[in-house]
């Protein structure tokens, strides 16, 4: 098995500090057109693998039936801040479907938005499953679950929701699944190996609105992720900060412990990335050099040398130190 490349260092004081390697894949028309560390890494794509998770809702009629919008696919693509834009929508998403809170299965936890935050705080509520950063998901999971008038518990592997996207995963990857793991909101999420992701990443980008129904469906998905970053991620996020500066044309989606994808339609190619220690500042910067690499982002952008190079300052405002790539990587 090839070795994690290393990838992206922090410097203080003239001296290396902590490093992180790392495998990632670019993925054309003609297959593979580069790869470092081992593209055959089975990996958990956690959170960035959504928009498979999302096309059981558009291909079982769900999306359509239900009077989705464009952005409701955008928030069931979404690992969202909780705020109340987020809290707002997938409440009454659920309330048009004569669902409520309750019907969820993600979870509660206390929303990444400050504002969010404080409001709970200062009104002495709880959080509810509203603000899990999933809860866009699970509202597309619940529409798909209502319009197959399935079980409520659509979370469970041998649910008819879950079989449809393990069976979506396996042929966008063109690979049987490597195994399963719980992610943090309760879902399945199905292991595969890089390049697979990369592949399925490169399909989403190559869909055309005139394709097969599978690819109307890849078209729409990345469509709504890139043109409602708000909804993907949030204010001050790497996903919706990029996609701006990308002016919309190009559809990005991080996941826990440091995977990041992207869809780069104009250029029908597609990257996946895995950071090996799961360290997302590292996986920020290396999803921000592979996209100027290929020439979809300006490394100028104020939002990319947010993340490469990044500078490091202290609450004093003091340089410390600086964020970079590693040596002989790209």
């Amino acid at each position: 098995m090839t070795q994690p490349h290393p990838m992206v260092e922090l410097w203080r004081g003239g001296l290396l500090e902590s490093s992180h390697t790392g495998h990632a894949v670019v993925w054309g028309d003609g297959g593979m057109i580069e790869a470092w560390g081992d593209p055959q890494a089975i990996i958990f794509p956690r959170s960035s693998c959504k928009m498979i998770q999302a096309l059981p809702l558009i291909e079982t009629g769900a999306a359509d039936a239900a009077g989705l919008t464009e952005r409701h696919l955008a928030l069931a693509c979404a690992s969202h801040q909780g705020a109340a834009l987020h809290v707002g929508m997938t409440g009454q998403w659920l309330r048009d479907l004569g669902l409520a809170e309750p019907d969820l299965r993600c979870g509660s936890h206390e929303p990444y938005d400050r504002a969010e935050r404080d409001r709970l705080i200062r009104a002495e509520e709880r959080p509810c499953q509203l603000h899990n950063n999933c809860s866009g998901k699970h509202c597309g999971f619940l529409t798909v679950t209502r319009h197959l008038k399935a079980g409520p518990e659509y979370v469970e592997l041998d649910h008819p929701l879950q079989k449809a996207i393990r069976a979506a995963t396996e042929e966008v990857t063109g690979e049987t699944i490597a195994g399963y793991g719980i992610d943090g909101c309760s879902a399945p999420n199905f292991a595969m190996s890089l390049a697979g992701l990369a592949q399925a990443m490169q399909s989403f980008a190559a869909a055309r609105d005139t394709g097969s129904a599978r690819e109307r469906a890849m078209f729409r998905l990345a469509g709504a992720m890139a043109r409602h970053p708000e909804l993907v991620a949030g204010e001050g996020r790497a996903c919706t900060e990029l996609m701006r500066a990308m002016d919309h044309r190009v559809a990005i989606k991080t996941g826990a412990e440091a995977v990041f994808v992207a869809m780069i339609p104009e250029k029908r190619m597609g990257i996946a990335l895995k950071i090996t220690d799961g360290n997302s500042r590292a996986s920020e910067a290396v999803i921000t050099a592979l996209l100027a690499r290929h020439g979809v982002l300006d490394p100028a952008h104020p939002m990319a040398r947010k993340r490469l190079p990044a500078e490091q300052h202290n609450w004093r405002g003091l340089r410390t130190g600086e964020l970079r790539l590693s040596a002989g990587f790209l």
